[in-house]
């Protein structure tokens, strides 16, 4: 070995190198490690920065090397958003409420992960028990966007989106409930995937909304999220939402480009509120797939998906309700020990544990649960939300692919929505509409505005990732959107 390590590559390079001897994980590691520390000063992307944990798993990767039993993520390092369990590690969900509490067994994905021979590189920041657009709502302070420190990465993935971004790590894990891996992945030029709903088990990730949420992948390119996809799909016995089918290899359509793909355009999403410089970039990406064998129907429709974000913000703040009812102070986490009575503890438990964007959630939750009002919200969200699923099943009929803009906009300044939560939600307008219908969704980097990122949005049918993924990589080989990097963040 001589030389420093290049990091800003991907990791299917980075395990073609530590194959071939040019370096060892342990290198890659320790080097990644160093300007993980570097660029938090200016990015705040972790919540934990792993340490000598970090280094014995790459020792035992360059173990498995040496004896010849890498797979494609073995050595490679990864952030893993801090809403999911690690054993012996703090998962904090990004409240105070768990700022104390240390696992002690994994969640299936890292379990999964541990297994593939990957090596964390820490505990990467979110919103606060994920509800967020913009990784402000931490409370280990916000994240930032390393094309620029002044702008939001999205969220509620942000800190996994950034550090991938900022050439931190080739690859990272979050979680999608309306849009929180690919609406980050936007803002910060990078690919992110949320699975089909059933595809990825959710056991061991600290509960939003169980209906809506999702695991899945940021990289840099279409193989290395088909790889990582790959690694952590499947049925779990531990998570009866998942889904007992097969896992194939997402990459083995990627020869085929875009012959043949037949992509809708729904009308109901080219309406106004898509600032022109996005919508130009998202009309360029059109062409490139119409030159190059696409089939492009602008006259589909989806009626009902302007009431997704509504239906959502009834059905998630409900869930979230009752998923956060567990935290009173009494078995784990914060606790106020203070209080004259227990309802009082309890009370003041969840006031100082709790951040203002969880408080305005459980509210709405809580009313919209409430018996006067339970049939007039609750029940007619999960009506819509069902007119939803048959108006994307209707769509796929005669489609391969739907296609949006990720996000209307590019990345705001921080600070610039906190006081408007409405502007705020509207972020995730795009993207949400996929979780209502459980159908997977993926945003690819597809150009600039303003010298930002703007990422074009590929929906597909239930479990066929592979199709996404197929034209993703297409997309690269006509382009090079997907390799565009920030400003160096130090």
């Amino acid at each position: 070995m001589a030389g420093p390590i290049e990091l800003n590559r991907t990791a299917h390079e980075h395990a073609a190198a530590l194959r071939a001897g040019r370096y060892t994980a342990r290198a890659l590691m320790e080097a990644t490690l160093a300007l993980v520390r570097q660029q938090e000063a200016s990015l705040n992307a972790y919540i934990t920065v792993a340490g000598d944990e970090a280094l014995a798993q790459a020792d035992a990767a360059d173990k498995r090397l040496r004896e010849g039993e890498a797979g494609p993520l073995t050595g490679i390092p990864i952030a893993i958003k801090d809403l999911l369990s690690t054993r012996g590690t703090l998962t904090t969900a990004g409240s105070r409420m768990l700022g104390n509490f240390v696992p002690i067994t994994d969640c299936t994905v890292v379990t999964k992960l541990r297994a593939a021979g990957a090596v964390f590189s820490g505990k990467a920041n979110l919103d606060e028990f994920a509800m967020g657009s913009s990784t402000e709502h931490s409370a280990y302070g916000a994240t930032h966007n390393p094309w620029d420190p002044e702008r939001v990465p999205g969220g509620s993935s942000g800190g996994s989106a950034a550090t991938v971004a900022a050439g931190g790590v080739p690859i990272a894990v979050g979680t999608d409930t309306g849009g929180s891996i690919r609406q980050p992945a936007a803002f910060t030029g990078v690919l992110g995937l949320k699975p089909t709903y059933g595809r990825v088990s959710r056991f061991g990730v600290v509960a939003f909304a169980s209906s809506l949420e999702q695991v899945g992948p940021f990289a840099r390119d279409a193989e290395d999220v088909a790889n990582l996809l790959g690694a952590i799909a499947g049925v779990d016995a531990s998570d009866s939402t998942t889904a007992p089918v097969p896992v194939p290899d997402y990459t083995a359509d990627f020869g085929e480009g875009f012959d043949g793909l037949h992509v809708g355009v729904p009308v109901e999403f080219a309406g106004d509120g898509v600032e022109p410089g996005v919508r130009d970039a998202v009309e360029r990406a059109i062409a490139v797939l119409e030159a190059n064998g696409a089939t492009i129907d602008r006259d589909v429709s989806l009626p009902s998906a302007s009431a997704a974000l509504p239906v959502y913000y009834l059905i998630a703040p409900s869930e979230a309700s009752a998923n956060l009812a567990r935290y009173d102070g009494v078995k784990y986490g914060f606790s106020v020990h203070d209080a004259p009575t227990m309802w009082d503890e309890m009370e003041q438990t969840r006031g100082r544990g709790f951040g203002d964007e969880v408080k305005r959630r459980i509210m709405l939750g809580t009313y919209a649960l409430s018996a006067g009002y339970y049939d007039a919200y609750y029940l007619k969200a999960q009506k819509v939300r069902t007119l939803i699923r048959r108006e994307f099943e209707q769509a796929f009929a005669g489609h391969d692919l739907l296609l949006t803009p990720t996000t209307p906009s590019v990345a705001f300044k921080i600070g610039e929505k906190m006081d408007d939560p409405y502007a705020m939600y509207l972020n995730d307008l795009f993207t949400i509409p996929a979780n209502i219908a459980g159908v997977p969704a993926l945003s690819v980097p597809c150009g600039l505005s303003d010298g930002l990122p703007v990422g074009l949005h590929l929906i597909g049918r239930a479990f066929e990732e592979g199709t996404l993924l197929r034209a993703a990589h297409a997309y690269e080989q006509h382009t090079d959107w997907h390799t565009m990097r920030p400003p160096a963040v130090v």
